[in-house]
This record gives C-alpha cells, sequence and structure tokens, in this order.
C-alpha cells in the first residue's frame, strides 16, 4: 500500500511533464495511419490512430453488388480500426515507458 502512495506521490510532480507529453501523443495518433483491406483489396479504408477514418478506396468490380460492397467496406473499416488500436496502444506504451510511468496504468483519454 505504501509503495503505491509513492508511486502516486511521485507522479504528482511529474504531472506538467506528463500533461504536455500526452499533448504530443494526442498529436501523433493523429498522424498515423493504418488500412485495412477486404476482398482481395476490392475495398481499402485509411484510419488514423484517432480512429478517424480519412480515406476508402472501392474498384469498380467492387462496385457492381451492392450487397458485397457494403460488406468489404464493414470488413475493411474494422481491420482499419483493429491495426489502429494496436498502433495507439503501442505508442501510450512507449510514451509511459518514457515518462517511468508503471506497467498497465490507466491515462485519461487515451483507452
Amino acid at each position: 500500500m505504501f509503495r503505491e502512495l509513492g508511486q502516486l506521490a511521485g507522479l504528482m510532480g511529474k504531472l506538467p511533464k506528463i500533461r504536455e507529453e500526452m499533448e504530443k501523443l494526442q498529436a501523433r495518433l493523429a498522424e498515423l495511419t493504418a488500412e485495412g483491406n477486404a476482398g482481395g483489396g476490392m475495398v481499402t479504408v485509411k484510419v488514423n490512430g484517432k480512429f478517424n477514418v480519412t480515406g476508402c478506396t472501392v474498384t469498380e468490380e467492387a462496385l457492381q453488388d451492392r450487397e458485397l460492397l457494403e460488406d468489404l467496406v464493414v470488413a475493411a473499416t474494422n481491420q482499419a480500426i483493429d491495426k489502429a488500436r494496436q498502433l495507439a496502444a503501442s505508442e501510450t506504451s512507449k510514451m509511459a515507458t518514457e515518462l517511468g510511468l508503471p506497467p498497465g496504468m490507466n491515462l485519461p483519454g487515451l483507452a
């Protein structure tokens, strides 16, 4: 219990640095790009590290079948979001390690 209190006290002194690094992380996340594709490349979706869709391309072949196209867009988007989630977790973990934060610590706004 006292160990956790010591860690908490240490973190309080690092708050300005943590806040600064979190702002930098948010900017980096907006610049990260993850790509998902489905149907052998018939649909490609790009998502940034903040999970915003930034692009979508569809081949002429995919346009021929509406139901197929809908399924491919969903699959490609989900794949891109999963990849973006992994990239964001990696960046967050890297930042936490650099700051000396305890492993597994959840930072607000970065879950």
